[in-house]
């Protein structure tokens, strides 16, 4: 008898499963929302995406990831700001392979609306100033693209701060003067030309 129970009972469990799964395959799922999708995100950075690496005082190490067995690219970066907070310029510093005249190489991006006949001028501690031309100009900004002798680069690693001018096109009788630190400049600049 107890047997007999047990079957039955487990064929109405049965039953009761096979009728709940009926009902769930059959019932469309609700639809989801936009909100509740995971479009999942990527474990590290992946070939081609800019990471920090690595943070020195006010720069910070930003690199390329690349394939596999090759070295990732690395420049120091700072983002420079007006007396207000507000970001006005980027400055982007990396080493140029040895036996050239240029030890580093920099791209300073300004914004669009910079009087380029005016160039760019960047001193270190206020002393020794120096005129750079712009290249170009993209949706970004207009580059200046720039090249330092070792000199220039130990200037750098002694100083406290260098300078950035630049002239706004709507006002060419006034300039912006944007503050660079250097503050972590010689430790970032050597972590960064280790090995590469």
């Amino acid at each position: 008898m107890r047997s007999i129970l047990t079957s039955l009972f487990l064929a109405a469990l049965l039953t009761q499963a096979s009728v709940a799964i009926a009902q769930e395959t059959t019932a469309p799922a609700p639809a989801a929302t936009a909100d509740e999708l995971s479009l999942g995100e990527p474990v590290g950075p992946q070939v081609g995406d800019p990471y920090v690496r690595e943070e020195f005082g006010d720069w910070a190490l930003r690199c390329i990831k690349s394939d596999a067995g090759s070295p990732d690219p690395c420049n120091l970066y700072q983002l420079l700001t007006n007396d207000d907070g507000v970001a006005v310029a980027e400055f982007n510093i990396f080493r140029l392979p040895e036996g050239q005249r240029a030890a580093a190489g920099a791209t300073v991006v300004v914004p669009l609306e910079t009087l380029l006949t005016q160039q760019l001028t960047i001193s270190v501690d206020g002393a020794n100033p120096r005129r750079y031309p712009f290249t170009f100009c993209n949706r970004a900004g207009c580059v200046a693209r720039v090249g330092f002798t070792q000199e220039e680069i130990d200037e750098f690693k002694r100083g406290v701060r260098a300078t950035v001018r630049l002239v706004p096109a709507a006002a060419p009788t006034e300039e912006v003067i944007l503050d660079v630190s250097l503050s972590g400049f010689t430790a970032g600049y050597d972590s960064a030309t280790e090995g590469e």
